[in-house]
């Protein structure tokens, strides 16, 4: 059952018209035909925003994962443009307005500041061509700005105006990294990567260190892009999402002496939209899941494969698990959480962008695992059976 639980924004909150969306101003693909894809009921929705939504991150209470929270931006110009903050009841903490075009945005944890470790969010601001960094605050959950950072600086028009981000956080001595994907780019180096720092007392300044990453281009189709970027910390690696094209992996540490080596490019077949947000499902023994989202209108899919690929290659990714839907409109964003995040979501979460509605969809993880035969693995116990119908 889809519990409306949000469909309106929180009382007392002034509503802005609805702005035009310029990447929705290009003519509709026709509908696609209804596929096989296995059925998910949304376990809820989130609080409905002004204007689209576009992306969405997760924030992990350390202490009371109840408490955690969930981060989505609102994709206009400034001053509707906003970073929202949710909590897991789907209900609106924090609107961070006036910030011009934000479009994806991330989590990481314990970045080194002024001799503590803090978690941060990072968001692409479209038009200013720059990063905004925040402190999660973890008492108040709530997000405080550590900086503006210019980035893709000396390219023209679109190839300098940023869009993906995907935070890494190397495991040998915590460095965190931003890799930035701007709207437009060239067949090779595509993606812009940054190590981020401490420039003042609680303040963050990045460091260009690499550009890497193969593109389809034009060659595929017209208006070909790369926005979804999703890092696997624990084992290293960087997936971003060729939109017509294909699912590409990166090792995400730039010092590597084969950090220059595509690692696979799978996910080529079967999607009748645009390949947009890219998650992970993980589990400690390293398996678990990539999801990548089929966009497609009043009805998004999502294509499941094995995040530990073979027991011959862990580069094979080829094999693609299965398909699911969930009722999200046009999704872009999606994220995922292999942690429990309170009583109502045991095993983890995915959350999905739901553009007609303008708000976020929240799966329990448990109800996807089940959807599939065999059963997938869940964080605690693969064996749950949730609401699949």
């Amino acid at each position: 059952m889809l519990v409306m639980a949000g469909l309106f924004a929180a009382a007392g909150c002034r509503r802005e018209p609805p702005q035009t969306d310029e990447d929705s101003t290009k003519p509709l693909p026709a509908p696609s035909p209804r596929s096989k894809a296995l059925e998910i009921d949304a376990e809820y929705a989130t609080a409905a925003l002004a204007n689209d939504p576009d992306d969405p991150a997760i924030w992990v209470d350390p202490s009371d994962p109840a408490r955690s929270l969930i981060i989505g931006t609102m994709k206009v110009a400034a001053p509707a443009g906003a970073i929202v903050v949710f909590g897991t009841d789907g209900q609106i903490r924090q609107v961070i307005s006036g910030i011009d075009r934000p479009n994806n945005v991330d989590v990481e944890y314990g970045l080194q500041l002024s001799g503590r470790r803090v978690d941060i969010v990072v968001a692409t601001e479209r038009l200013q061509r720059q990063l905004r960094i925040f402190q999660i605050d973890p008492v108040e959950r709530r997000l405080i700005e550590l900086g503006r950072v210019p980035v893709l600086e000396g390219e023209p028009g679109e190839a300098g105006a940023p869009m993906g981000i995907g935070l890494y956080r190397r495991q040998t001595d915590n460095t965190v990294f931003a890799i930035v994907a701007p709207k437009t780019g060239p067949r090779d180096g595509y993606l812009w990567q940054y190590r981020l720092f401490e420039t003042a007392p609680n303040r963050i300044g990045a460091k260009f260190v690499r550009r890497f990453g193969k593109f389809s281009a034009t060659s595929v189709r017209e208006e070909n892009e790369i926005e979804a970027v999703a890092v696997d910390d624990a084992l290293g690696y960087v997936y971003y999402a060729d939109e017509g094209d294909g699912i590409h992996k990166w090792h995400a540490d730039p010092d590597r002496p084969d950090a220059d080596r595509e690692l696979a490019h799978f996910g080529r077949t079967g999607f009748r939209g645009d390949r947009e947000g890219i998650a992970l499902y993980t589990l400690p023994d390293g398996t678990g899941y990539i999801v990548c989202t089929d966009q497609i209108d009043q009805d998004s899919e999502y294509h499941l494969y094995r995040r530990e690929g073979t027991a011959a290659n862990p580069h094979d990714h080829s094999e693609e698990i299965a398909v699911f839907r969930g009722g999200a409109d046009a999704t872009d964003g999606i994220e995922i959480s292999s942690q429990p995040l309170g009583p109502g979501l045991p095993h983890g979460v995915l959350i999905a962008m739901n553009s007609a509605a303008r708000n976020f969809l929240v799966f329990r993880w448990q109800d996807v695992a089940a959807a599939v035969t065999p059963a997938l693995r869940a964080n605690g116990d693969a064996r749950e059976h949730g609401r699949a119908r």
